[in-house]
């Protein structure tokens, strides 16, 4: 009987333990099978190998960023995690943002680019790099700010894995935002800003103008906080 019971809770933790203890309260954002659920420019974005992507080339460039805009809700405080895997260009996951004509947004933007130079950086159109690579900042509401060093921007780019797939991970919580790449802190800004602060918004991803480039996104899952 001792065998049974124990066989039992074996079988039980292999089926059920895992996605409960990583992921509790996670909801999935893309089916991996098609774009329901997104909206963006027609025949410029599709699925490929399971995840959501975007491609330019040289004989058919992108002339004009554009957006894939997720329908699910403009949240204000959660937990989005996704994977990307970018070959060329730059690219990234906006939120708390606003939707802005032609496919177009402003907000806040989980960064991401081939180069590194901007990957894990938190940006936003009017203000360029609100918190830069291994910075832990404040901003007050008057827009001065203070920046304190936590990592080597350098030693951070380490982690990402160029070409391939990174596991992306933002936190936004009241004034505060934590990105995240491969489990390891890029950076963090408690953004008290009276007219820039994003509080809540849309959540889309990015197709970035400029050279030929291919971005794909995938199991991307949000958790939304009280």
């Amino acid at each position: 009987m001792n065998r049974i019971i124990t066989l039992a809770i074996l079988l039980l933790s292999t089926f059920v333990a895992p996605s409960v203890a990583e992921e509790d309260g996670f909801v999935s954002m893309f089916n991996g099978k098609d774009l329901s659920g997104w909206e963006g420019k027609p025949g410029k974005w599709k699925v490929e190998d399971g995840a959501i992507t975007g491609q330019s080339t040289d004989e058919a460039p992108c002339e004009r960023t554009h957006y894939l805009y997720w329908t699910g809700g403009e949240p204000a405080d959660f937990i989005l995690r996704f994977d990307i895997k970018l070959v060329g260009g730059n690219s990234g996951v906006q939120f708390r943002g606003e939707k802005r004509p032609d496919f177009d947004t402003w907000g806040y933007q989980a960064d991401f680019d081939a180069t590194n130079q901007w990957t894990g950086c938190l940006f936003q159109h009017s203000r360029g790099a609100v918190v830069l690579r291994g910075n832990q900042s404040t901003i007050a509401a008057d827009g001065t700010r203070k920046d304190t060093p936590f990592a080597k921007k350098k030693d951070l780019a380490k982690l990402v894995k160029d070409g391939d797939w990174n596991s992306y991970e933002i936190v936004a919580r009241g004034s505060e935002v934590t990105l995240s790449i491969n489990g390891e802190k890029m950076c963090k800004v408690d953004d008290q800003d009276a007219k820039l602060a994003c509080k809540k918004g849309i959540i889309a991803v990015q197709m970035h103008q400029g050279p030929a480039m291919k971005v794909q996104f995938k199991d991307l899952r949000i958790k939304i906080l009280d």
